[in-house]
Order: structure tokens, then sequence, then C-alpha cells
């Protein structure tokens, strides 16, 4: 197990340094002026040139290159154009509210796709496995935002339980900050809770089918053992995968979320550095995201060698 998580970390590593270098090459060193592109069209070249004086644009690629993975290493982001702050302080205010939003949708998630998929699997081809794959597909079909209106409107326009949107703050207290992350974190889990429930029914079908579960149930023991002993942690592998991108997705492509319930996210903080022509916090905020991606497949494949020796013995 050792040799197989050193082996990871190595590709960890390469990983972060390939990424980094296509953030940077693609927010920098594309044709353009970056300066002018945050400026605007009518501003004066002296304005330009002073700002590429402060980003260090009149420095060679390289040597702006170095500067930066260092500024990340000591979590120096830089100044935002925009804003006049650090970019760090930024995302750390930013952060407390992405991060609880994405466990949150992805704790709900699971908890709602692994029943429904195990008992759609131990009933196969019953009316109860034809009406849970019938609403996972209407899960999968419909947008997360158009659920997000839904929810609005029912329990917040309607019922009055929930608000329509922004950020109690968690300085009101946790019960206080996980309400105003309620319907956020539900429309983000459904769809993604339909996806999970069919993979793991899919799973747990292939593996009912193999020969070992086929042996233990010569020996006598019935489905439902043969299920929870013997198959569901087999068929995991491939719902570990799931999860780990899921969590990815929840956390990098939250923006339409975040934006219909006006939540001060990291995602919504791209969004306004995207139509502020604010590169600085762009680049930034991509790269903790890529960093964060990273870091949770490091940790899949780290469960895929709990979940089944063989890989981590190489077979």
């Amino acid at each position: 197990m050792l040799v197989f998580t050193l082996k990871r970390l190595v590709s960890l590593f390469f990983s972060l340094v390939a990424a980094s270098v296509v953030v940077f090459f693609v927010i920098e060193i594309i044709p353009g002026d970056p300066a002018a592109l945050m400026m605007g069209i009518n501003a004066s070249p002296e304005a330009v040139e002073e700002l590429r004086q402060q980003l260090g644009l009149n420095l060679p690629p390289w040597q702006r290159y170095a500067n930066w993975v260092l500024g990340l290493l000591q979590w120096d982001f830089g100044v935002s154009y925009t804003y006049k702050t650090a970019v760090s302080d930024l995302i750390n205010d930013r952060i407390w509210v992405s991060l609880p939003l994405t466990v949150y949708a992805l704790t709900l998630s699971t908890l709602i796709a692994f029943p429904v998929g195990i008992i759609a699997a131990a009933r196969r081809n019953s009316a109860t496995d034809v009406g849970i794959m019938g609403a996972t597909q209407l899960g999968i079909a419909v947008p997360n935002f158009w659920f997000a209106m839904i929810l609005v409107l029912i329990f917040a326009v309607s019922l009055r339980w929930f608000s329509a949107g922004g950020f109690a703050g968690w300085d009101e207290g946790f019960l206080a900050g996980m309400k105003s992350l309620t319907l956020p974190a539900i429309a983000l889990a459904l769809p993604q809770a339909s996806i999970l429930a069919r993979v793991m029914r899919s799973s747990l079908l292939d593996t009912l089918g193999e020969d070992y579960i086929r042996t233990a149930r010569a020996k006598g023991l019935s489905r439902s053992q043969t299920l929870w002993r013997h198959a569901l942690r087999n068929g995991l592998i491939p719902v570990l995968t799931i999860i780990g991108l899921q969590f990815s997705f929840l956390l990098a492509g939250a923006i339409i979320i975040e934006n219909v319930f006006f939540l001060p996210g990291l995602g919504r903080l791209v969004f306004q550095g995207i139509t502020q022509r604010d590169l600085i916090v762009v680049k930034s905020v991509v790269m903790l995201l890529v960093f964060a991606v990273i870091v949770v497949t490091f940790i899949v494949d780290i469960a895929y060698g709990i979940a089944d020796p063989r890989l981590r013995e190489g077979r």
C-alpha cells in the first residue's frame, strides 16, 4: 500500500505541474495583452502600461511563471484589480461557503443514491426497479437550476420555510448557515444522486453475475446476504469514481446555483472575475479548483487500493 500511495503522489505532483503550466499559458501567454483586456478598450496607453508594471507583465514568461508558482506555495495569489484586495483574502472568505455547500450536496447525493441503487438492484425488473429508474432518468434530464427555481417557488415563496437567496453567515450560527445552504444543496444533489443511483445499480448487477456470487448462493447464502457480504464492496469501484468526479463537479461547477441563490462562493467569484475582466482572480481561483480536483482524484485512487487489493498489487 505504501508503494501504491507513493506512485500516486508522484502522479499528483506531475499533474499539478502540468495543470499550472496550462492555466498560466491560457491566461497570460496567449496572444493579446492581459493588461489592455483588463483596462478595457477606452483605457489610455499610460494606464495600460502602469497596470503592466503592477502585474509584472514586462518580465519574461518563465520569470512570471516562477513568481506565480512561488506565490501559490506561500498562499499569495496577488492583488485583485477589481476589489483592490488580496486574492487570498477573497478566496478565504468565499471558500467557507463553497466547500460546505459541496460537502452538504455530496452527502445528500450519497445518502439518497446508495439505498435507492441497492433497492433497484435487489429488485431487478420489478415495478420498484422500473419506477426508480424512471425517476432517476428524470433527475438526470432536468437541469439543476430548474430544480433550484422550483425549490425556491415551493419552499421559499409559498411555504416560506427558507429564504429565497443569500447566505446568513457562520457568525449567525451553524444551523443558520446550513439552513441557507439547504435549498442550493438539494438542487445540486438531486441530479447527482440520480447518476450515482444508476451507477450503483448497474455495478451491483454486474457483480451479482460473477462466478463467486453464484458459488456463495450455492453454499446456502440468501440473495440479500450475498448482496451485502460480497457484492456490495466489489461493486464500489465505479461508484467511488463517480463520487470523486461529483465532488470535483460540485466544487468547480456550482457557478449557476451560486448565482441563482446569490451565494458568495468561489463559483460566483469566478463569474464576477470573468465579467469584470479580473484575470488575476480568475487565474488564482481556477488553479485552486484544479488543485482540489487533482487531490480528490488522488484520494479516490487511494480508496481504490483499500477497496480492491488487486489494484495496489499491480494486478
